[in-house]
């Protein structure tokens, strides 16, 4: 089974100027742990998750005040739609990450969470 099997195609995105709790309350909404982030300034697609927000509250800083543009990872880790699961369950393993964005060609294609893939996943013999 491959990355596109599993994939979410459609992508949730959000602005890098909005604060956290503009995107966890949108993340609330949509009842997703992860946005992905389009900054024209970037090169990529950046990613806001769950973990994300609740380190910056663990910081104490103030949801309403704190951008996603700086609490976002930057260069995130990309899947391939064409990955078979493993490897991108492995991908997630090695980043300690939950999510991958998915890129074909170098355009956003989906994303993929390990749940997405615990949900299809049929390891072979």
């Amino acid at each position: 089974m491959r990355v596109r099997d599993a994939m979410t195609e459609n992508v949730l995105t959000f602005e890098p100027g909005r604060t956290l709790r503009d995107a966890a309350r949108f993340m609330t909404d949509h009842t997703v742990g992860a946005v992905v982030i389009i900054d024209p300034e970037q090169p990529g697609p950046g990613i806001v998750t769950e973990r994300d927000l609740v380190r910056s509250l663990g910081n104490g800083q103030d949801p309403d005040t704190e951008l996603v543009g700086d609490h976002l990872t930057a260069n995130a880790a990309f899947a391939d739609a064409d990955w078979d699961l493993q490897e991108a369950a492995d991908a997630m393993a090695r980043g300690g990450f939950r999510h991958l964005v998915v890129v074909v060609d170098g355009a956003l294609q989906g994303i993929i969470s390990m749940r997405d893939i615990m949900r299809v996943w049929r390891p072979g013999p």
